[in-house]
C-alpha cells in the first residue's frame, strides 16, 4: 500500500469522477484506473462503483474513507513535522453556502494565503446538505452553512458560530421598497421577489414569512450572489441575512441597499463545521482560527455602522 493510492481515492470521492481525478492528478485515467485496482485487490475491497458512465466511491469505500483521511492526515502532519516546507501541502477544501461569501470569506482567504504561501485553498458553493455529506466524505475540511435560531445542528460534527444576524430586505436605491424604514410581507408580495433555490435555509425562512402566499412575480436562484446582481440590475427585491449584504461591494458602491422587515426578530446563524476527529491538519486550525477572528472583526465593524 502507498500513500498516493489513498489520495487518489481521497480525489476520485472529492471530485466524483475517476476523470476528473485524473485530469486534476496529471495522471492518465487507466493509469488512475489500474493504481486504484492494485489497492482493491490488497484490500480485498471494491473501493470505485464502476459504471459505463463513470467511477464513483462505493458503498464499502465510503465506510473505509475515515481511515484514509486519518492516514493522509497523520503524513501531513509528519510531514510537516520533519521541516518539508518546499512540498506543496495538501489542499484545504471549504464547503460555503453563498450567503457567507465576500464580506466574510474573501478577506479571510487573504490572510490564510499570506500566512500558507504553499497551500491551496478549494472553495465550493454548496446547499447545507451537500455540505455535510462533504464533511463526512472527506470532500471538505471546514463548512460554512446558516440556521435559524432553534434549528436542530446535526450530530457528528464540531460548531462553531461566527456571525448572528437577521433577515433583510436587499433593493436597489430606487425601489419604491428602499423608502420604507422598514419592509412588511405584503409591501414585499406587491414586488418582483428573488427567492433562494429550495434547500437554502432563506428559502426556508421566506415561505415561512409569506406564510404561503405568493408574491406578485418571483424568480428563482441558487445562490445570494446571484441574487444580489439580479437586485442590483433591477430585477426585484430578495431576503437575505443582513451579514451577507453589509459590506457586499455591491452594497458598498451603492447599488444595493438594505431595509429590515417590519415585526421579525428571527436570528441567522452563520456558522462554521467540521468533523469530529481526533486530529486536525495545522492548516485546517489555522483556516478555522481566521474565520473566528475575521468574524469578530466584522461583527464589530457591522455594529459601528449601525449604531453611526
Amino acid at each position: 500500500m502507498r500513500i498516493e493510492q489513498l489520495e487518489y481515492i481521497a480525489a476520485v470521492t472529492r471530485l466524483g469522477s475517476l476523470r476528473r481525478a485524473a485530469e486534476e492528478l496529471h495522471l492518465s485515467q487507466p493509469a488512475l484506473s489500474e493504481t486504484v485496482r492494485n489497492l482493491e485487490r490488497e484490500l480485498g475491497v471494491d473501493l470505485l462503483e464502476r459504471k459505463r458512465t463513470g467511477a464513483k466511491i462505493s458503498d464499502e469505500g465510503r465506510e473505509l474513507l475515515p481511515h484514509i483521511m486519518s492516514v493522509l492526515d497523520a503524513v501531513d502532519r509528519l510531514r510537516g513535522a520533519a521541516g518539508d516546507q518546499h512540498r506543496i501541502r495538501r489542499m484545504v477544501r471549504l464547503g460555503t453556502v453563498n450567503t457567507a461569501t465576500v464580506p466574510l470569506v474573501i478577506p479571510t482567504v487573504r490572510e490564510f494565503r499570506d500566512a500558507h504561501p504553499l497551500t491551496q485553498v478549494e472553495l465550493v458553493g454548496a446547499q447545507q446538505a451537500d455540505i455535510h455529506r462533504g464533511l463526512l466524505e472527506g470532500a471538505f475540511d471546514l463548512g460554512l452553512v446558516n440556521y435559524l435560531r432553534g434549528d436542530d445542528l446535526p450530530p457528528g460534527f464540531e460548531t462553531t458560530e461566527l456571525l448572528c444576524g437577521r433577515p433583510v430586505v436587499c433593493v436597489r436605491p430606487d425601489s419604491p421598497l428602499a423608502a420604507l424604514d422598514a419592509v412588511d410581507a405584503d409591501s414585499l408580495l406587491a414586488e418582483p421577489l428573488v427567492v433562494m433555490r429550495s434547500g437554502y435555509v432563506m428559502h426556508r425562512f421566506v415561505h415561512r414569512l409569506l406564510r404561503g402566499r405568493t408574491p406578485s412575480f418571483s424568480y428563482s436562484t441558487d445562490g445570494a450572489e446571484m441574487g444580489k446582481l439580479m437586485v442590483a440590475e433591477g430585477l426585484g427585491a430578495t431576503v437575505l441575512p443582513d451579514f451577507s449584504v453589509v459590506g457586499d461591494p455591491l452594497e458598498r458602491r451603492g447599488a444595493i441597499a438594505v431595509r429590515p422587515l417590519a415585526g421579525d426578530a428571527t436570528d441567522v446563524l452563520l456558522v462554521l463545521q467540521r468533523r469530529h476527529s481526533g486530529s486536525v491538519p495545522r492548516a485546517v486550525r489555522d483556516l478555522h482560527e481566521l474565520f473566528v477572528h475575521n468574524a469578530q472583526t466584522y461583527a464589530a465593524a457591522t455594529r459601528r455602522l449601525t449604531e453611526s
